[in-house]
């Protein structure tokens, strides 16, 4: 399945509960929930939700509000290592089985959460 028109299949409800189980986790996180703005939990979950419907093909909503994602820019000032990647994938894959994705949408954002989060590293380890 290809994301970038996941969010016709998908929409924004079920993006929105994949968002918020996934935030549940990093809200109590040792590993990567530091790197999130503890004053600024909502505008975290939108901004994310933004970018994935965005990214999967809904509106551009996150594009005109904030402009080009510059993922790496915007996470530069934490650390990155695999570890932190790997957790982070972690993570998500258990919010994508509370939501009960279908096995093909898990596969397929799996792969692109993957790409992501090794594209967001910054540091060797």
């Amino acid at each position: 399945m290809d994301v970038d028109n996941m969010y016709e299949d998908l929409g924004e409800e079920k993006l929105r509960e994949l968002v918020s189980a996934f935030y549940s986790r990093i809200k109590t996180d040792q590993i990567i929930g530091k790197m999130y703005p503890d004053d600024d939990w909502e505008g975290s979950e939108e901004r994310l939700l933004g970018f994935l419907i965005m990214r999967f093909g809904g509106p551009k909503d996150y594009l005109e509000q904030r402009g080009a994602p510059r993922l790496r820019m915007r996470h530069a000032p934490f650390k990155i290592g695999q570890l932190e990647a790997n957790h982070w994938v972690k993570i998500m894959d258990e919010a994508m089985e509370e939501v009960e994705l279908r096995e093909f949408h898990k596969l397929a954002l799996r792969e692109f959460f993957t790409q992501v989060a090794n594209f967001m590293k910054n540091c060797p380890m």
